[in-house]
Parts: C-alpha cells; structure tokens; sequence
C-alpha cells in the first residue's frame, strides 16, 4: 500500500474510531459528563415568547420544544451520525424502517416512480407493496448492473434506491455507476448502508444524496435498541427537486429535504426515537470500528472454511473470490461486513444441522454481538412467496448467518461437529 493510500485508509477510519468515542464531548455536556445525558422532557420552555415562535418558524436553530421532533439526547446521537457518515445533518427515527418509510412517504407522491435494486430486505419489500397502493409506481431491477437501472427509468421517476450490500443474499449493486447515472439525470439516490455501516464504507463517496441505517444492528451492535437514521450528504440539489412543499423552501436549500422528512416524518408521523434508547445506540456506536473489524474477520474466516467443506454446496461472502461483485467489494469497502449466506448441498438436512449448533443464536435480528442464524426461505422471507423469493434469488436451503464476537476457531468448530 502506498503513502497515499494509507493517509486515505486512516482519513477514511477516523471518525469511525477515536472521534465516535469522543463524540459527545466534541458538542459540550452537562457538568463535565463523559456521555450526554438522557433528556426525558417532552416539553421544552423558553424565557421570551419569541424564541418560542422562532423554534416553530425555523429561525431559532438548535432549539427544541416537543420531543417527538426530537430531544438533547437524540440530538447528540444525530450529530454522531452526521460525523460518522461525513454529512450535513440527520434524523434518528424509532426503527429502520420508520426512517424508510420517512423517506419514501415524504418525499414521493401518487404519480411518482422509482427504481430499486429487487435484492433488498423483505420488510422494504413489503413497504414497496404499500407504496404501490399510495399510487407510487415502484420498478424492482438488477441493480448489479447499472444498466439495468437505466432501462428501468421513466420521465416520472424521481427516486433510486439500493442496499450497499443485499440482505440475506448478498448482492452488490454497481455503487458508483449508479451514482454517476442519478447525477446524469438530477435523481435522488438513496442508499441503505445498514450491513456495512459508516465503518466500512460512506455511500456519499458514490454520490448518494441519502444515506439510510437501522441503528438497531451494525451501528448499536447489541441488539438491545432499536433505531434508524437518515442522513443528507449534501450531494444532492433540494432546488431541483419537484416535491419539496413551498413551506419548507424558506430556508437554506440544503436543508430542504431533510426539514421535510422531520416534519412529516417525525411531527406528523410520530416516528420518534426515544432519548433512552439513543442513550443506548450511542454508547454501542463508541465501539462500531473495533466491532465491524473483528466480525468482518471472523466471517471471512468462516465464509472460507464452508465454501470448502464438502457438505456446503454454495457460499455468498463478497470477499470470497467467488462472489460475483468481489471486485466491486474489494474497491469500495474496506471490509465485508458480518452477513453471510451458505446452502447445504442435502437441504433436507438444515434443520438437523441448524438443530446442533451451540454458538450460533437461533432468531432473528442482524449485526449483533452475538453470532445469530437463520432459515431464510421458510421464516423472514416466507411472506414473500416463492415467486419474489426466486426473482430475489433465494433459495428454498439458503440459510443467513449474522456473525458476532465469538473467536473464529471457535465458531468454525462448532460448524464442523454440526455438519459432521
């Protein structure tokens, strides 16, 4: 590795590492605390009844007077965030998929079209199915292929929506294509970099305007807070944007899409994430780099040792050779990730297999602590059908594994005395 490239390696790990564990102190906190307090106060007061009107104006920044639009506490965790993902603000939302629905629900309308990558969480795709009754056209693609993407796109489509890496599959879009392709034609691109996290990878770098995460996983890690967060990167115009309401054009244009996402999103939709659990994201964040370096670690390990275990019929990792999109991995992440998918060559004996494993949690939830796994096919993607399962390629034997802090060899030998 060159000089250069080693500067830009720990440009790239700095806020993930020293200034996430110091985040809080950076704003000033309360009586010399390490860690911002919980605020509990849903309602906030003010000396002079024009500070109070200013808040609802938008003109008194900073400022907060009702908690469901927010809090100090999930403030602090916002601007962590903002840090982690090298952007111009966020919103902290309840779940991951409060923030998507924020951001589909606000931002589009019945006429509007966009494009997605068909690899993506089985709740996003059941929201799609919700957008679709709302009169939003919603086209799921390849998006391994920008051109696919291309292909996909109408005069109406005001929206491109990808995950960074696919859950449960594993699939790569063509990141940086596709950003080269919505700045071409004045599109919003969204990214879902729940599975890499800030850690590994900064969806801005491809030029995504928002950046989506379910705080619950990769960034909490401890499966112990749920939490989403959409953060805007500044890369995308507000001006051009066609469905910014005019009561929201008043201040900086940078800051439309996000004003609006918080008050329809959080005000009107009630979204909130509270200040005890953005007391327990951010305290899991502290930890994020050191957490993702050793999952990431240990699941390439693992990855290597079932693709060459005579009872594994196929293995999805993009660090392995094998991967379609490892290339494209290896260029853009630093790391990949803790999610791994395996398909035993008798499928008939997953249950047994799964049955033996003593490590390994049987639930679901992803990014935690500790190693979990599960049956895709027959639980979180049953809903789905075997239709959408097939277009989303997921076979009837995959089984996903989310990779925790256990000791590599550890793990692999417990997968070996299961398949044995």
């Amino acid at each position: 590795m060159s000089k250069d490239s080693k500067d830009n390696a720990r440009d790239e790990a700095a806020p993930a590492a020293s200034a996430t564990v110091h985040g809080d102190r950076r704003f000033g906190v309360e009586h010399g605390a390490i860690h911002k307090p919980i605020h509990t106060s849903v309602q906030y007061g003010f000396d002079r009844v024009e500070d109070l009107i200013g808040v609802f104006q938008g003109t008194l920044k900073n400022s907060f007077n009702y908690a469901r639009q927010g809090t100090p506490t999930t403030a602090a965790l916002e601007a962590k965030i903002t840090q982690l993902e090298q952007g111009l603000g966020t919103l902290c939302f309840s779940t991951g998929m409060a923030a998507l629905s924020a951001v589909f629900l606000t931002l589009l309308r019945a006429g509007d079209h966009m494009v997605s990558s068909a690899f993506v969480f089985g709740n996003t795709n059941s929201l799609f199915g919700t957008l679709q009754d709302l009169g939003v056209a919603v086209s799921k693609v390849d998006a391994c292929s920008v051109e696919n993407v291309r292909a996909a796109l109408r005069p109406n489509t005001r929206m491109v929506f990808v995950e960074t890496i696919a859950n449960p599959g594993t699939q790569i879009p063509d990141l940086d294509a596709i950003g080269a392709l919505c700045r071409e034609r004045g599109l919003l691109y969204v990214v879902d970099n729940t599975i890499t996290s800030p850690a590994l990878f900064r969806p801005k770098r491809v030029g995504a305007g928002l950046v989506v995460n379910s705080l619950t996983k990769t960034i909490a890690g401890h499966g112990a807070a749920l939490g989403g967060a959409v953060t805007d990167t500044g890369e995308f115009n507000w001006q051009d944007y066609p469905n910014i309401s005019p009561s929201y054009r008043k201040s900086d244009a940078r800051q439309w899409g996000l004003m609006q996402i918080r008050k329809k999103g959080l005000r009107d939709m009630g979204a909130s994430l509270s200040p005890e659990q953005a007391h327990r994201i951010s305290l899991g964040a502290e930890t994020l780099a050191l957490r993702v370096a050793q999952t990431s670690a240990t699941a390439l390990s693992l990855a290597r040792h079932l693709q060459a275990h005579e009872a594994i019929a196929a293995v999805h990792y993009p660090m392995l050779e094998s991967h379609p999109q490892h290339a494209m991995a290896k260029r853009l992440f630093k790391a990949g990730s803790w999610l791994l998918g395996f398909e035993l060559r008798d499928s008939a004996r997953m249950p047994a297999v799964l049955n033996r494993l003593q490590l390994p949690i049987k639930a679901t939830g992803l990014g935690d602590n500790r190693t979990l796994i599960i049956p895709v096919a027959p639980t979180i993607f049953w809903e789905a059908g075997p239709a959408v399962r097939a277009e989303m390629g997921i076979a009837d034997g995959l089984v996903r594994v989310s990779v925790g802090l256990e000791a590599a060899d550890e793990l692999i030998e417990d997968f070996d005395q299961a398949l044995r």
